[in-house]
């Protein structure tokens, strides 16, 4: 394998927004910069063994902050469950499960930047995934001339166009390798990690780094929100998928917001594009020599899904603020507020 040092694989992604001037700047200079607030997709009913426990963390990993509400409560913190990991460079405020925890004693837990906000029963454990998604607050500093009226064209054509929903350079690994290392596996150069949650890492990295290659041959093209024959679409409403037949029809429908193309997060279990989009996706994966005999041996740890190619931004909003400016907006769960703020600020970002 290519021990060479790898540098981050986001950089090179064309931006939509390519056109507007960049403000450039820092962001997550304080962890009062980036402040994240889960949307959860239901509220606790009230009644049960599992205690949701809603908090405020600062500069603390979810895993960390469970391991410590866990050991204060006198539970079992295997037991435990969240919707998400939040960034630790941040304040985040999210929701956890705690089997067999006392409501009135995590009310009373005075912990180091962890606070309990609220603390309510609830009949199941809090399972990954069970989020709508995630409102950011983020302040760029070291950016006093920044043109705010660019900035707000910029977020403007987020919102009208869409985000390209690129994965932000976290997914990749502390040293940017990790797809690299899971493509060495796959074709028997290099040995399997030990550890399940590795390989399946590994595995996410490679069908992450492939998905953005799809995403940036539609910015680079102009076509981030075209319908092509033969497409997978995704309704945005119910979540339904289906192989677009005519081709207008669906043009119409993703111009109105009601779905949108999806891209391949490649696995033998991926439901397939066909016609013109099968192919641009077969070729894809000719080009970076990867075939279906390759795919089943890591397919135990990435199945293979769809992912929309762009995501919908209901509103982004800017407003000054000393050396540079706050932009606020919500994000589906699973796509990067990095990846916004990377089309207004057009630097490199540095992982979470």
């Amino acid at each position: 394998m290519d021990s060479s040092p790898r540098v981050d694989p986001t950089l090179s992604l064309p931006y939509a927004t390519a056109a507007i001037p960049p403000t450039g700047g820092t962001l997550r200079a304080h962890p009062d910069d980036f402040v994240v607030e889960e949307v959860p997709a239901y509220a606790p009913s009230g009644t049960g063994d599992h205690l949701f426990v809603r908090i405020r963390k600062v500069n603390r990993t979810t895993p960390d902050a469970v391991r410590e509400l866990s050991r204060a409560l006198g539970v079992d913190e295997r037991a435990a469950g969240y919707a998400g990991l939040k960034d630790r460079q941040a304040t985040t405020t999210q929701w956890v499960s705690l089997f067999g925890a006392d409501a009135n004693a995590a009310l009373a837990l005075a912990l180091p930047d962890i606070e309990v906000l609220e603390a309510i029963p609830h009949s199941s454990k809090l399972r990954t995934g069970h989020l709508h998604g995630n409102r950011f607050t983020l302040r760029v500093r070291d950016a006093a001339d920044a043109d705010l009226e660019a900035v707000r064209a910029a977020a403007a054509q987020l919102v009208s166009d869409g985000l390209p929903n690129y994965f932000g350079a976290q997914r990749f690994g502390r040293d940017f390798d990790n797809a690299l290392r899971a493509r060495a596996w796959m074709k028997g150069e290099a040995r399997a990690p030990k550890a399940p949650f590795e390989r399946k890492m590994l595995v996410s990295a490679l069908q992450s780094e492939l998905f953005n290659h799809v995403v940036a041959e539609r910015v680079s093209a102009g076509e981030l929100g075209r319908i092509r024959p033969g497409e997978l679409v995704q309704k945005h409403t119910t979540g339904g998928m289906f192989v677009v037949e005519d081709v207008a029809e669906a043009q119409a429908r993703a111009d109105a917001w009601e779905l949108s193309a999806t891209g391949p997060m490649f696995g033998t279990k991926m439901r397939r594009a066909e016609r013109e989009a099968g192919e641009r996706e077969a070729a894809l994966l000719a080009r970076h020599d990867i075939s279906e005999e390759d795919l089943s041996r890591i397919a135990r740890w990435g199945e293979g899904t769809r992912r929309y190619v762009r995501v919908m931004i209901p509103s982004i909003e800017v407003e000054p603020a000393e050396g540079g400016y706050r932009v606020s907006f919500t994000l589906p769960k699973g796509s990067y507020a990095t990846v916004v703020m990377r089309e207004l600020m057009k630097v490199a970002l540095p992982p979470l």
